[in-house]
């Protein structure tokens, strides 16, 4: 099974900037070949919306660690009708900077 990571540079997020995005989403399952420059990947059942099949350029194999016992973590974002959201596990701190307030969360 080869898993790759996809640009997030042609995903429209729920981000309002999209300089605090992900850069990379993923990884996701290679399925197969369309063309010599396609791919067409597996994503999960909540993302219906996005395309599956990407050019090689938008994709970056996934590298086995030389860290030994290290995993990567599988991802904590859940798409709930078009939109993102993540577990919280608690509210670690909050400021208040203008009239807008901030919190520092720590998620699960």
């Amino acid at each position: 099974m080869v898993k790759v990571w996809l640009t997030s540079k042609n995903i429209k997020t729920t981000r309002p900037i999209k300089k605090l995005s992900e850069r990379w989403l993923g990884p996701f399952e290679f399925l197969k070949n369309i063309g010599s420059h396609a791919y067409h990947l597996k994503f999960p059942q909540h993302w219906k919306s996005v395309h599956l099949v990407f050019h090689v350029s938008l994709l970056q194999p996934v590298k086995k660690s030389t860290i030994p016992n290290q995993h990567q973590l599988p991802e904590t974002a859940v798409i709930v009708e078009e939109k993102e959201e993540w577990e919280v596990a608690w509210v670690l701190d909050s400021k208040l900077k203008r009239i807008t307030l901030w919190y520092l969360m720590e998620w699960k």
